[in-house]
């Protein structure tokens, strides 16, 4: 099994080059040999504060780009779009 952690530059050019490499195929549809995509979106790096009405008082901090993590039986080159992770926010249960 193959894990793949990406970053893209927003969610439109991810999901682009997904159905481009037909990892998914339709909304909810994968690929042949794809076995989960998980859509991380923008990861939070510091949480925002708020007061007790909900106004912000501080902004959250967001790490660069739109996240995807992968699990498939293929190889695949991503290119730049591969990242490794030292502090994963998502990981499949089982696998490193």
């Amino acid at each position: 099994m193959k894990i793949y952690k990406l970053k893209y530059s927003d969610k439109e050019t991810a999901l682009a080059d997904l159905k481009a490499k037909e990892l998914l195929l339709e909304e909810g549809m994968y690929g042949i040999g794809v076995h989960a995509i998980v859509e991380l979106g923008k990861i939070v790096l510091e949480n925002g504060t708020y007061d007790e009405d909900g106004n912000e008082l501080t902004a959250p901090v967001y790490a660069d780009g739109y996240h995807y993590d992968i699990m498939c039986e293929q190889d695949i080159d991503f290119g730049e779009n591969s990242i490794i992770v030292h502090n994963p926010k998502h990981g499949f249960l089982g696998y490193e």
